[in-house]
This record gives C-alpha cells, structure tokens and sequence, in this order.
C-alpha cells in the first residue's frame, strides 16, 4: 500500500510514525512544503523573548533523522498544488520549479492553518511579521536583534499574541496589545478576561480594548500604526496574531466537501467525502462533544490524536472512532496561567443554550503551607441536570491539573455533581482537603438546588439599586477601603443583632470578598423568614474586576496616583523592616494582617506585608489614605504581591484623614473658558512648584477642561446626549471669555502663544499633572450634565463637595475661577 501524506508537524509527521508502527509492508511519502517537519510549534515565542536560548531545542526531528528512523520518504521543501481523484495521483513542486506526479493508494491531508493577515492599507511594509512557523521565527528574531526594537505593537489579543507580548517585554521591549474585542483571550469570558487586564497593566503592558486598525505606515521613525478611531502608535515592530484560518484550497480544488464552518469535511473515522482521502488537524472541522455543532479547533493536542486514530484506520480499516475536542487550552501570560475545556457563558448564550454559572476563588494549595496562590474558577453548566458545559481558570499555581479534570468530565458528559465525586491526591503543598475543583462543584451545586440564588455582576451593575436592599456583609474595615456604592454595612458576625433593619418588602442582595460569606449570609436572611435573597457571585473581588474599565493609555507622562507614595523604599534598613506574610490567606485575611501589622509597630518603622491577592496592593494604598500611613512602594513577582508601609508618627481611626499642617492649595475650575483655564494650570503648576500639595476641583463648565481628546463609547441617556452636543467635546475646543468672534479669538491665543514660546493649555495641563496636582472632577456635575467618567482623563479621581472640603480643610488657600 503506497500512502502520501500531505504536511508534517502534529498531524502529518505523528500520523507517519503510527502509520510505520503499524505496519513494515507500507511505502510512505510525506511531503512538506517547509523545511521542517517536526518542531516545537508552541515553543516559537519563547525562542524569540530568550528563554528557550538554543534555536536546536525547538526541533523534535530532522527530516533526515525521521526518514532513516521510521523509513519514510520525506520531501521538504516540496509542495503539494493539486490533487487528482479519479487517477489517485497529486501534483508536486518543488522549491527549484520542478513540477512532477505522484500515485496514492490512499492519502492523508493534514495541511494546517495559515495566519489570517487582513488586506489594511501598509500591512506589507518592513516590520510587519505574522508567527507560524520556523521561518517566521527566524525572520523576528533577526529583526529584533538587528534593528534593536524598543517599541512593538501586537495585534490581537489571544494565546499567540499574550504570549509573545510577555516575550517581548522579556526581550526588553515595550509592548502594546491592540485588541479589536472589549477583551484578550477570546475563549474565556469577560468576568475573567478582565483578571488578565490587571495582571497585563502590572507587567507594563499597554492595551488598547476595542480598537481596530485601520491602516499602517512605514516612517522615519519606524511604523505607524492607525486605529479606526483616530488614535495613533509609533512602534518599530507589528506582530500579527489576529487569528488563523483553516488551508482548505487544495481539498476544495480537488473537489472534496467543505463543512458548515468551511473546514474539510470528516466523518467520525476522519475520512473525508473520497473514501481515499483522509485528513487531520487544524483544517478539518467536527462536531463539538456538547452542541453537537461543527467547529474548527485549532490546537496540537486534537491534532496528535487524530494522526493516532487516522493511521490505524488507513492501515486496519475504519474501525477507531474519533470522539471530538472540547477545545482544551492553556496558556502562560507572564506570572499568571489562564486555562480554558469546552464553552465560556458567552458562546453558549450565542447559540441560545440555557445556562447557569458559579464563579470561585480558591487557593493552589492549604493556605497555611507557604506558597499558597489563588486561582478564580468559573464553571457553566445546565440548569437542568447539571451537566458541566464549560470550565475556566485564572491563576497561578496548580491550574493546569485542575483544567484537566474539569476536561475530563466535561468529555464524558459529566455533571457538576461529578466535580465533588473525583477523588483528589491531598497533602499541604499540593492542595486542600476540598479542592478548588470540588469547591466549584459544591457551589454550583447549591445554586442547582436553589440552596443559593446568584446574583451575577452584569444584573448587579445594571440594576436599579432603589427597588433592592444591598447589604455588604464584610467587616467594617474591609468596607471603608471600598464598597459597592447604595450598600449598607453589615458584618456577617454581627448580621442577626440587625435583622430589623433589613426591610422586608424588597429583595435582599448580599455580597462579600469572594462570595463564601454572602452565601453564609444568604442562610441566614433565609432562615430568619427573607424571600427574595441572592448571592453575588464571586462577590466584589469578581465585580471589581469586571466594571472597572480599561483606560486607554496615556502616550504622555503618567498621571500621578493621588493619595499615596511611591518610591522604591531603598533607603530603609532591612533591619528597620517587619516582615509579615499573608500569602494564602483568604479575604479579608490580607488587609487583617497589615492592620494588626501596623498597630505593633512604633512611629517610622516599615512593614512589608506578602500576599497573593491581585486586589491587596489597591486596597493597602486607600487604607493608608484613610490612616494616614504612609504607603511606600508596591512590587509583584510570581503572584505574590508585596506592599511596604512607614507607619504614621499619630494613626488616626479608619475613616478619618490627617491633618497636612495648614498648608497647600486648592483651586475650584467652574469655568470653561480657556483663558480662565489657562491662569488655573498656570497657577496650579506655580504652586506645586513650591513642593505644596495643589488640588484642583472641576465642576459644571470646568469638567470640559479634563476630558479625553479620544473618547470611548459610552452610553447615555437623552439628556447625556444633548449636553454632549452642545458641550465643547475637549480642551481644543474651549472658547476665550472676552474677543473669542466666532472662535478666531481663540485661534489667535494659541498662535501668539506658540510664537512666543508659551507651552499650550494641554502642555501645562500636563505639567500640573507631572507635578503630582490633583484633578479631582464632582460627581454631582458630571451626573447632571451626563459625563461618564470614561470621558474624563485617566488620573482623574471623582468626588463630591466632602472631598473638596476635605482638600479644602488641609489648605491655606483656595481659589474660585
């Protein structure tokens, strides 16, 4: 039996040395239009940041070492251009033109996926490269090294693109990820996306969500790169990681059936619509285990086994089955991993499956063994009985065993109910007698059962909060460091000495940290006779991460934190610095510990606390804004987060503020009027120039001084609309009080101020900001007038007329413009 094989690697090149396993009596031609056949596809980022420092590593085997070993006859740098059915011949070229045929008696296609490189205007210009295979390997590498690249843009925000974006900040590089969806890592919901956008920002990384590009443009300076909205990078080099699309041309030139999702066409025996005709791998498309609906799954993994299975049934006959993927996938974004089996909520609410979710935060490992990181865990499955739809993880340590078992249940049509069924290995450094996956397991069974009504971030977010009673049941500290705003406090611990308070005629909604105690509080609102009571899912460590929005960032400099220190802490003495770890330890456990930490300490001395919750560093910098600690410096590594703090020479309770001695000064923009703003920025920057604390308090006309040249979408009510019609869009576009005719007057104030070497309204803005002033906008005026805070700039912080008579309250001077 003469056998061709059409590509190598994971497909072609796996399904050759079965084929030889099987069988001595076969002649087996594999042709590859490469120069490899078998190399370490997934280990091409890692090559290009240094990690993987030898070039040899990423080769399994040589053509020639494979041919001698298993007998095959490999032609590389051979490609296959046409197939002919009725002769069961294809024709060959080769890379000097020669052009020849070959007979088959069967033949097996495993021809791969190309990178999808979208026709934009420049996108052939020098520096633009797409990542597939060896040689587009090569050719970055190259590049990298020899045009010295500081600056490089990626396009797409998926596996391939997070994980060279970590290469590349690895290689030295700044990195941007323009991302045309709200969020990276396609296969994962949003809720979890938004983990990663908090761990990409810490890293440095800048993301631009949302953005599409329009066009790109070889300059002096080295690419430009436009979006469709109107924002412009300067980069030196473009990665494309848009996507991949199935290499199909060669089946349906030959005639042979293309699916629904325009994959070949395969039974459950990998045999394609010519019973001589076999294929494998990232072209074929099949139905998925759960919906039963094609898809196109593009992973080595699948591939490997569909080569085992398709080399039996072309040497034994159809007899192995092939089952399907669910679409198993993991990956490494700098210290965090992010895993994904089978469907996120979003497909299956695409596809009209009824669903229901369950969302988890647990730890790697016992919390009191060292090492301890959290992983959130989310699971969807049936409202019906239960049967588990889809799994997703984002963590750090121990997650790519849990995705496998959730893998594996979900492959076998398995329950949530199964999830506290398996039996897990278990001792401290490993994991917890109830394991993170038997966790979500139980907690989705609650909610099956009606044992607890979820409440889910998006229903939180939209809900009108007047016809609900939302009720906070962490404890008093963790709720002055941040709440969800319309709630009331009241602590778990102390929740039955305030039943009465609770009104009974509307619905009662509780949350805490991670959702464990507004379950347990959910009981007992229930117990005590509450109706209508729900659980916020994943509680406000999930809700914090999914409405907090990305920013898009600010090519200038950096807005200054308000409220906050931050220098490097060097120059305290190791010996001076109390050490405290809260690594494992679960919420509120962390911001506990610093609390009891502080209290120990004398005036000036520094603690450094670990811990490994994402969200510690926020919440240490506001309870020291709120103590009056003085909050040093912030680092992260490997999921541990630590946090250094100089205890205040007179802590006052939490809650209150400290007094700054009478000095500083606070001006209140109430103008919109660019000379007026121009004297406030000039005013605001003189003083910070005396090392003074400055504040600056937009309200009404002067909220049009801090907006966004480049806005998001935002959605507004009509009369949000109207004012933004009539409101001047940004601070280009503010008119002179007196002489402004038409806007010439303006006009010339800008020229006569560049003529004579005075920096514009934005520059100086931009000074204030540099220098540390505070820009802080009213809530009440951006209410009114229908301004969204994703219009305003990044640094920008909201707050009413008690933060500005706060600001006021430490000041010796306060100006009205």
């Amino acid at each position: 039996m003469k056998i061709l094989i059409v590509g190598g690697v994971a497909g072609g090149a796996t399904a050759a040395a079965r084929i030889r396993r099987n069988t001595e009596e076969a002649e087996i031609i594999l042709f590859e239009k490469g120069a490899y056949i078998s190399y370490a596809n997934c280990g091409l980022p890692y090559y290009i940041g240094g990690v993987i420092e030898e070039r040899e590593r990423l080769f399994v085997q040589t053509p020639e070492a494979f041919g001698k070993r298993f007998n095959i006859d490999v032609r590389t740098l051979s490609e296959v251009t046409a197939i002919d059915r009725e002769r069961k011949e294809v024709t060959v070229r080769t890379a000097e033109g020669k052009v020849y045929r070959e007979s088959y008696d069967k033949l097996l296609l495993s021809p791969g996926a190309s990178p999808v490189r979208p026709p934009l205007k420049g996108i052939d210009s020098e520096g633009i490269f797409t990542l597939r295979n060896v040689t587009d390997t090569d050719r970055i590498k190259r590049y990298l090294d020899e045009k010295q690249v500081k600056r490089a843009a990626i396009v797409g925000g998926g596996f391939i693109g997070l994980e060279m974006a970590e290469n590349l900040v690895h290689a030295g590089v700044e990195v941007s990820v323009v991302e045309m969806a709200d969020q990276v890592m396609g296969p994962i919901d949003y809720s979890m996306a938004s983990l990663v956008h908090e761990h990409l920002m810490q890293k440095g990384v800048k993301l631009y969500l949302g953005q599409a590009v329009e066009a790109f443009e070889r300059t002096d300076a080295g690419l430009g790169v436009t979006f469709k909205s109107g924002i412009r990078l300067q980069v030196d080099m473009v990665i494309l990681s848009i996507g991949v699309r199935a290499e199909t041309r060669l089946a349906s030139e030959a005639g042979l059936k293309l699916g629904e999702m325009k994959g070949i066409y395969v039974n459950e025996y990998l045999q394609t619509s010519d019973e001589a005709v076999y294929a494998v791998g990232d072209a074929i498309e099949f139905p998925h285990p759960v919906t039963g609906k094609p898809w196109l799954n593009f992973l080595a993994g699948p591939a490997n086994r569909q080569a085992r299975i398709v080399a039996d049934n072309i040497v034994f006959g159809n007899k192995a089955v092939y089952e399907g993927s669910i679409g198993t996938s993991i990956a490494k974004v700098f210290d965090m991993t992010v895993a994904s089996a089978g469907l996120p909520a979003k497909r299956l609410k695409q596809m009209g499956i009824a669903y229901l979710s369950s969302m988890t935060h647990s730890a790697s490992h016992a919390g009191y063994y060292p090492g301890a990181l959290q992983m959130a865990v989310k699971v969807v499955f049936s409202p019906q009985d239960g049967k588990l739809y889809g799994a997703q993880i984002v963590g750090y340590d121990g997650v790519d065993k849990r995705i496998d078992e959730f893998a594996l249940v979900i492959k076998q049509g398995g329950t949530v109910y199964d999830l506290t069924r398996l039996e897990h290995a278990y001792a401290p450094p490993f994991s917890s007698a109830k394991d993170p996956v038997a966790i979500a397991g139980y907690v989705a069974g609650n909610i099956l059962s009606g044992k607890m009504t979820p409440l889910y971030w998006r229903e939180l977010r939209d809900a009108d909060l007047s016809r609900v009673t939302l009720v906070d049941v962490r404890t008093q500290d963790e709720f002055e460091l941040g709440a969800i705003p319309g709630a009331v406090n009241m602590p778990l611990d102390e929740l039955r000495e305030h039943l009465d308070e609770i009104p009974r005629d509307k619905p009662v909604w509780v949350y805490c940290g991670v959702g464990l105690r507004g379950y347990l509080a959910s009981n007992i609102l229930k117990g005590h006779g509450f109706k209508e009571v729900r659980n916020l899912v994943g509680g406000i460590k999930t809700y914090k991460a999914a409405v907090t929005p990305v920013e898009l960032p600010s090519e200038g400099t950096p807005c200054v934190s308000a409220g906050g220190e931050e220098d490097s802490g060097t120059d305290m003495q190791p010996d001076k610095v109390i050490k405290v770890n809260a690594c494992g330890v679960q919420c509120p456990g962390p911001i506990l510990k610093l609390k009891q930490g502080i209290e120990a300490l004398q005036p000036g001395q520094c603690l450094e606390v670990s811990a490994t919750d994402a969200g510690f560093p926020r919440d240490a910098e506001a309870w020291c804004r709120t103590t009056g600690n003085r909050f040093l410096s912030k680092t992260e590594e490997n999921g541990v987060y630590r946090v250094r703090i100089e205890k205040a020479q007179a802590v006052p309770a939490v809650g209150q503020k400290t007094a700054v001695g009478g000095k500083g000064k606070t001006f209140i923009l109430f103008s919109d009027d660019l000379d007026k703003t121009l004297a406030t920025f000039v005013l605001a920057n003189g003083a910070a120039a005396t090392g003074e604390k400055v504040t600056v308090f937009f309200t009404f006309w002067g909220l049009n001084a801090i907006k966004k040249e480049q806005k998001p979408k935002v959605r507004k009510d009509i009369f949000g609309k109207m004012f933004g019609m009539m409101l001047p869009s940004d601070s280009r576009k503010l008119k002179l009080s007196k002489m402004n005719m038409g806007g010439i007057g303006s006009k010339m104030m800008r020229y006569v101020m560049k003529q004579k070497g005075v920096d514009s309204l934005e520059s100086l803005r931009q000074q204030a900001i540099a220098n540390g002033v505070e820009f802080i906008a009213c809530q009440m005026s951006m209410d009114v007038m229908g301004i969204k805070r994703e219009e305003l700039l990044d640094c920008v912080t909201i707050g009413g007329v008690a933060t500005y008579m706060d600001r006021a309250g430490e000041a010796n001077m306060n100006l009205f413009i």
